[in-house]
Order: C-alpha cells, then structure tokens, then sequence
C-alpha cells in the first residue's frame, strides 16, 4: 500500500481548481448566449456576466462599460423578435485570475412579424477575456469575429459590409 504525499496532494488540488474554473468558464459563457434569447427585456443580469469596465466588439460596432449597455442591444431587441444562440466548442485558457475563451456561435434571429422562414442566421467566433472577481468569473473583453450570414440582416448596410469596415479601423 503507497501513500500520498503532500506534493501528490497539492497536484490534486491545482488539477480540481483548474477543472473547476473551466467548468465556470464554460456556463459563463454559456449564461451569456442564454440571457440573450431568454431576458430580452430584463438587464439586471448584466452584472451576472460583465466586469463593470466590459468591452464588447460585434460587426455592427463596440461598446465599453455597463452603463448604456442595455442601449447598444436595442437594435437587435427592436428587429428581432426571438433569437436562438448556441456556443460550443471551448478552448480555455486559465493564468491564474484571468483566462480567455475562444469558441463558436450560431444564431438564429426571427424578424418581428416574419413568415415562416422568415429569419437571420449568422456563425462565427469568439474571444472572451475573462477575469475571476469576488463574486466569480466575468467577462472583460467578448469579440465576436462573424464567419458567414443569411438571410435579411439587421438594418443599414449588410454583415460583410460592416464587418469590412470594423476590420478597417472604424470604430
């Protein structure tokens, strides 16, 4: 019969943290896409998510900090009148209190009044810088690098167009 050291001990240890915080990672990412389609008129989830100082970086523009925030997500809420988002395929990457995701999204956005059919469908990917804060892991930086679209696409010029000229410096 071996026995345990304390060097043993203490890689048990790292290794459930490490296992524990990429599980925390994961669902909070994954409470992110879900507060999209399920909270669409209900922002006090914000601060379940997002550092106060958040960046967040999309095709059709960025937005810093929480104040406002609600603002910056009423052109999808005024468009789309049910969304479905899915996330998946994590690769996390944790350096103490702070990690960063890389992962996948697809959506699906039903225009307000749509016949059936009738809907916008974008993928890409992402990156989240995450930070571990009192209250858990949040998300600092979110980037979402769109891939490919279709369907009738929000207002104003086209996914690709916008994403040209994110690309492009305009900010």
């Amino acid at each position: 019969m071996s026995t345990i050291t304390l060097d043993e001990v203490e890689a048990l240890r790292a290794r459930v943290r490490e296992l524990g915080d990429r599980a925390e990672l994961a669902a909070l990412c994954d409470r992110y896409v879900t507060h999209l389609d399920r909270d669409r008129d209900d922002d006090t989830w914000f601060d379940a998510v997002f550092t106060e100082d958040v960046q967040l970086v999309f095709p059709m523009g960025e937005y810093k900090g929480m104040a406002g925030l609600a603002r910056f997500q009423e052109m999808a809420r005024g468009t789309f009148e049910r969304t479905h988002h899915m996330s998946g395929n994590y690769a996390i990457e944790i350096d103490g209190d702070r990690a960063r995701v890389r992962a996948h999204l697809t959506a699906v956005h039903v225009r307000r009044g749509a016949e059936p059919g009738g809907h916008f469908d974008i993928g890409g990917h992402y990156e989240a810088e995450a930070v571990r804060t009192t209250r858990g892991w949040r998300i600092r930086r979110f980037a979402f690098d769109l891939v490919w679209s279709a369907g009738e696409g929000p207002k104003g010029p086209g996914p690709q167009a916008r994403r040209a000229s994110a690309q492009g410096g305009a900010r």
